[in-house]
């Protein structure tokens, strides 16, 4: 049985689905955000104004945070936090892609506890709840099991596999792979179809959080970039890359990047 945060996020990423569906029909007319951190459309507004008002609705004693709400200091008073991406992917959806998604969690005291990554195009329903396993549609899904490094499949950008990112500045024989969406990207290695997921650069709690949970859940092990755990609901809410894969791999790409 479904915890009742997990319960709560399902119904509003479907609707969410529901709405960002609709608004992909087109016309999108997108335009650039004017702290020049991307693009954003009509779909990502709407979306992440139903989400606000039915989970905050739902739970009023809860912080929020969302890529696309104004943030303040309020929500570091309280224990539990709504993490939001109304539409991670939103060049994707511009450019009408199916590899954008909705990305929902909560976090308590700076853990992730509740978890929804929805790709409605693709008709793909990620889930978790701590302690309490990941799901696909419904389904128990498992991070693979590869130990070796080399030839081990990840989802990472090129500008990851420069020199100075690696231990002697020797970049490891990986096969690398790539979605424009983080959160449908920590979901695939949750699911199994990839091995590793990385980014090195500081992200956006929103981008990472859900999948987080998700890939914990489904036996793989998170960090940062420097090997730490992630920590959500900060001040900034970023944290430092995120490494992920399962236990034995995600060792073994600690111990070849460079420090």
């Amino acid at each position: 049985m479904p915890a009742p945060d997990l319960s709560l996020l399902i119904e509003a990423a479907q609707e969410a689905g529901r709405i960002a569906t609709h608004h992909a029909k087109g016309p999108i007319d997108p335009w650039e955000k004017p702290d020049g951190t991307g693009p954003v459309t009509k779909a990502d507004l709407a979306v992440n104004a139903m989400l606000a008002e039915s989970l905050r609705a739902a739970r009023p004693d809860y912080g929020w945070l969302s890529e696309e709400s104004e943030d303040t200091a309020a929500r570091l008073g309280h224990d539990r936090v709504f993490i939001i991406d109304p539409i991670d992917g939103t060049r994707s959806f511009i450019e009408g892609s199916e590899t954008w998604a909705h990305a929902l969690a909560v976090a308590e005291k700076g853990v992730v506890v509740a978890a929804v990554i929805y790709l409605p195009l693709r008709d793909k329903l990620y889930s978790a709840a701590a302690g309490q396993g990941a799901f696909l549609n419904g389904e128990p899904i498992r991070a693979g099991a590869r130990a070796d490094l080399a030839g081990a499949s990840i989802l990472a950008t090129k500008a990851n596999f420069t020199a100075e990112n690696w231990l002697g500045g020797i970049v490891p024989d990986l096969k690398r792979a790539h979605r424009p969406s983080l959160a449908y990207r920590l979901s695939l290695v949750a699911e199994g179809k990839y091995d590793a997921m990385m980014t090195l650069r500081p992200s956006w709690e929103w981008d990472i959080a859900a999948g987080d949970l998700i890939l914990r859940e489904a036996g793989a092990q998170t960090s940062d970039r420097k090997a730490g755990p992630l920590i959500f609901n900060n001040p900034v809410p970023q944290v430092n890359g995120v490494v992920a894969a399962n236990p034995a791999l995600h060792l073994a790409l600690h111990s070849a990047l460079a420090k």
